[in-house]
């Protein structure tokens, strides 16, 4: 299990800073771990025109509290960057381009040449297409990565996180991890009870349906401010 593909239920759902503590608390057990971003889009150019290091990458180093790596400054953990803020299949539309998956698969293999672990964050959530005729969770299935699934309590979080396990369930995938993330606990959409609510309904339900799939929590103090936040992992996580 070299690759795990992180992706969350929704967009905004915090799949960067959880592929980041992630990492963090992978390094804190002695594995050799790097990130890496499917695609990435709404980059802003550089003042030479150029588009920069992937936002997601930079976010994990800093949480990973490493510099910048090799891998990092020749693109080979994210290739593909785009500047327009939307689906990468639209993105490259957008630029007559087209988004060869092959040119990803090839990243991650020299990643796994060199890592213990490669931690691959998805754009936005699981059925994002990401060219005209493949979406992200096709993708995956191809490369039969198991997924770590991001997830929240604001309002709607059952239903989308139930349809997403289903989803990752009907193309034969493994899910390995579901990451509770409290970032939502105070949003408008979310009070207290629907936040413990789902806690209590998602954990129930992972109990009887997936035994073997890793429950994770990004605790409430865990957030975008916060350097010292960690993620808790059971001592066979990988």
């Amino acid at each position: 299990m070299s690759v795990l593909f992180v992706s969350g239920i929704d967009t905004d759902i915090g799949k960067t800073y959880a592929t980041g503590l992630l990492a963090k608390a992978l390094m804190q057990q002695g594995v050799n771990v790097i990130t890496q971003k499917l695609v990435q889009t709404g980059i802003s150019k550089q003042p030479d025109g150029e588009l920069g290091i992937a936002d997601d990458i930079l976010s994990h180093r800093q949480l990973m509290q490493m510099p910048l790596q090799p891998c990092d400054l020749d693109f080979t953990t994210c290739p593909y960057r785009y500047e327009k803020p939307a689906s990468p299949h639209l993105a490259t539309k957008l630029l007559g381009e087209i988004l060869d998956p092959d040119m990803i698969t090839n990243a991650t293999k020299r990643l796994q040449a060199q890592y213990d672990t490669v931690l691959l964050e998805g754009a936005g959530g699981l059925l994002v297409p990401i060219t005209e005729n493949l979406l992200t969770l096709d993708y995956i299935a191809k490369q039969g990565y198991p997924i770590v699934l991001v997830t929240s309590g604001r309002l709607g979080s059952i239903n989308h996180t139930l349809l997403s396990l289903e989803a990752i369930k009907s193309r034969g995938l493994m899910i390995h991890s579901v990451i509770y993330n409290h970032v939502h606990d105070d949003a408008e959409q979310t009070d207290a009870e629907i936040a413990n609510s789902t806690i209590d309904f998602l954990q129930a339900y992972l109990a009887r349906h997936y035994p073997k799939t890793h429950w994770l929590v990004l605790a409430k103090q865990a957030n975008e401010h916060s350097d010292n936040a960690d993620i808790a992992l059971p001592t066979a996580f990988i």
